[in-house]
């Protein structure tokens, strides 16, 4: 059984920043690519940032200069390090990674929980 717990959400005026940070544990062979969504109310699931396991990344526009993603892959762990915030980055965030199990298996999409993220005007 494979787990992605997230944590680091909360709130913060705009401006701040905040750290969030997803740690997978369980039955992982190889982490392959790990990535952050965020959705807000009324409104679809969006890609933030990603990084695959060479650590190349790519982030939404919105987002681009102000969040960095980074990976620790002996902690299993990515981060997503969120700058400048401003009130329309206010949405829940979730951690995705892309997980093989085991060798010959087909690597499958994991989920976290979701972090609440609320930067105030």
């Amino acid at each position: 059984q494979v787990q992605l717990v997230e944590s680091g959400g909360g709130l913060v005026q705009a401006g701040g920043s905040l750290r969030l940070s997803c740690a997978a544990s369980g039955s992982i062979f190889r982490l392959n690519g790990m990535g952050w969504y965020r959705q807000a109310p009324g409104k679809q699931r969006e890609l933030v940032a990603a990084i695959n396991s060479g650590g190349s990344t790519n982030y939404a526009d919105s987002v681009k200069g102000r969040f960095t993603i980074s990976r620790d892959n002996g902690k299993n762990t990515v981060y997503l390090q969120m700058n400048s915030l401003k009130p329309e980055d206010t949405a829940v965030y979730y951690c995705n990674a892309d997980i093989t199990i085991w060798v010959g298996v087909s690597s499958y999409s994991y989920w976290g929980q979701g972090t609440q993220v609320t930067v105030s005007s």
